[in-house]
């Protein structure tokens, strides 16, 4: 009976759908032009995370000329603002996440980010290599869009365009996590939340989605290892810490390969740095691993966490050293609703076409999102951006990312009537 009611509801939400109001069509395919002049802005001047004063600004400038109240300077950078429609009802929050990273842009753009500065110590060049101009410039354009068609609200939107999602400089705080205790899912409260990313390796025309847990929760670690120094001609008269290291990264994959049950959902613990030692034959006292797990089960996350809480400790005990671990969340889990999703797919359906709505498998990249849908209900899907035919798209983080333009009128049209359909049901 339950199955029986949530197919009812669903069916329901698909059929209260309406085509696509003209005149909000037509508004839509007017600014399309104006949002890739936007990217194209936001992509030439790049700022880091916690460091996006200028987008801000650019940002806060639009929605106040759109007659909208706007706050500024949420946590440190973000601009927030909240259209009412014309009908009262739920509140739906639509996210864009602002900043750049410190990758050197390798390419013959004519909008080519130039900018250089200095990351943690290195000089650096500064670029949007992961998509987040667009998203900047489609939520400026929705934003756009739904003021000139607020009759068609039963409700309210707020606008979240939100800093730091790469992380924030080491010892600052930032993100959404950030945002939400400064209070951006209050006043007026938030129902839902909807988010989209940009996709390289996604044709253009194409959106792809999944229920229920899409991106990994990442969790960064350290291991600090302690040994008793040595000559390297005589290592029994020491404890190597590197020997202890070498047995602890082997221990850790042991979790994955015997423990993790992988059937249910996909697992990852990688130790991407090693630092120890000075001289080719000395045996230094301490060795320092550095390293990310991914998990998309809250099971399988507590499961592993623990794990790696009893097992570094114990394998250095058994070479004779001491080992301590700490870890740093970094994103939850990516959670997408399950009644929201199923609700709001066929909003995506009439937009793109069934045959281009593509259920698709999780990733263990990870998004900050994750701490929104943690608070409310929250459906977060990936946008085409990759030209029709390219068989080599560049990844994302890379100095040869790029962006079809071409990809960006789905987005708008997308999280526009994501948000006049929820409201609207």
């Amino acid at each position: 009976m339950k199955f029986l009611l949530s197919t009812l509801c669903i069916l329901c939400f698909a059929n209260a759908f309406s085509q696509m109001d003209s005149k909000l069509l037509k508004d839509i395919e007017s600014i399309e032009k104006q949002v890739i002049d936007w990217r194209h802005d936001f992509h030439q001047n790049p700022e880091l995370s916690n460091r996006e004063f200028k987008t801000a600004e650019k940002i806060a400038k639009h929605l106040e000329s759109l007659g909208l109240d706007v706050q500024t300077g949420v946590a440190h950078t973000g601009v927030v603002a909240t259209l009412k429609g014309e009908k009262p009802g739920k509140v739906v929050a639509l996210r864009a996440d602002i900043d750049a990273l410190p990758v050197t842009e390798r390419n013959d753009l004519p909008f080519k980010s130039e900018v250089v500065t200095e990351f943690l110590g290195t000089e650096t060049g500064v670029m949007h290599a992961c998509g987040h101009d667009t998203h900047t410039a489609i939520l400026m354009g929705v934003a756009e869009v739904l003021v000139k068609n607020k009759h068609l609200l039963n409700g309210s939107v707020k606008f979240i365009f939100q800093p730091a999602e790469e992380g924030p400089p080491p010892g600052e705080k930032g993100g959404a996590s950030l945002m939400i205790e400064e209070g951006v899912l209050n006043n007026p409260d938030v129902d839902a939340i909807f988010g989209l990313h940009i996709n390289s390796s996604t044709p253009v025309g194409t959106i792809r989605y999944k229920p229920g847990g899409t991106m990994a929760a990442v969790e960064r670690f350290v291991i600090d290892v302690k040994g008793k120094g040595s000559h390297g001609s005589a290592p029994w008269t020491g404890v190597d810490p590197i020997l202890i290291s070498a047995k602890i990264i082997d221990g850790l994959q042991t979790i994955i390969s015997r423990e993790a049950k992988l059937v249910d959902e996909p697992a990852v613990i990688t130790v991407g740095k090693i630092t120890a030692g000075t001289r080719f034959n000395v045996i230094p006292e301490s060795a320092e691993l550095i390293g990310t797990v991914r998990t998309l089960d809250p099971d399988m996350r507590e499961m592993v966490i623990r794990r790696m809480n009893e097992m570094v400790p114990a394998i250095a005990k058994a070479y004779g050293g001491d080992a301590e671990i700490t870890f740093q969340n970094n994103t939850a889990i990516t959670y997408n609703d399950l009644e929201l999703t199923a609700n709001m797919l066929p909003t995506l359906q009439k937009l793109a076409g069934e045959d281009k709505v593509e259920l698709v498998k999780a990733t263990t990249g990870g998004e900050d999102f994750s701490f929104f849908q943690e608070e409310v209900p929250g459906f977060y899907f990936f946008l085409g951006g990759m030209t029709p035919g390219n068989e080599t798209p560049y990844p994302h983080h890379t100095p040869d990312f790029m962006i079809d333009d071409d990809g960006m009128l789905l987005g708008v049209k997308s999280l526009t009537q994501l948000a006049i359909d929820y409201l609207d049901n």
